[in-house]
């Protein structure tokens, strides 16, 4: 198997976003948004799904997170597609409901090269806490940029919780770890009637 890592790059007149993945690493970050929730969410999403991540980004965080966000998930999704290259061998579908207190959220996702995304999380809405607070709405945003360029089904669905943080951790662990186990390789050829993902 070769390395399977990607560095990129996006500027735009809002974010410039660089971001490394190596997807068969160790679970180190270094994550750097000015966004510390959204900090925290990603280096759950590397320490869980066993990958080396960096991701260093600067936006209009003055007018709204919303681009800062948004634009990461579609860097971060580029960077899984190009790191994953063909998925030759790859288990290709996994799931997962990783609980973090009384949170629960299942996720199953498919390597499909078709993109797709079911949110079905409903938190209680209040921003999180933090300097600046965190508008919890800005994850459907994050999910939807990051399995559109990524080119994958991704479901989650919220089984039970009550506290904000709670169950947006519990989904990044969960597609955390859906990601680790879907990404494996265990064979040579690609996993797919079609020959191609």
């Amino acid at each position: 198997m070769g390395e399977r890592q990607s560095r990129r790059q996006r500027s735009t007149a809002e974010t410039s976003i660089g971001i490394s993945l190596d997807v068969d690493g160790d679970g180190q970050s270094d994550v750097s948004t000015g966004l510390p929730f959204f900090d925290h969410m990603l280096a759950q999403l590397a320490r869980h799904g066993g990958w080396n991540l960096s991701v260093e980004a600067s936006g209009d965080l003055a007018v709204d997170a919303h681009h800062t966000v948004e634009d990461t998930g579609i860097l971060l999704g580029q960077c899984l597609r190009e790191a994953l290259g063909d998925k030759r061998g790859v288990r290709r579908f996994a799931s997962a409901a990783v609980p973090l207190d009384e949170a629960l959220v299942d996720v199953a996702l498919d390597l499909s090269g078709r993109p797709y995304l079911h949110y079905e999380l409903d938190p209680p809405g209040e921003k999180i806490l933090g300097d600046p607070p965190f508008d919890p709405q800005l994850m459907e945003e994050f999910w939807r940029a990051f399995v559109t360029s990524a080119a994958i089904t991704l479901h989650l669905v919220l089984v039970r919780g009550r506290n904000t943080h709670h169950i947006l951790e519990s989904a990044f662990k969960s597609v955390a770890r859906s990601l680790r186990d879907a990404v494996r390789v265990e064979g040579a050829d690609v996993p797919s009637t079609k020959g191609t993902l």
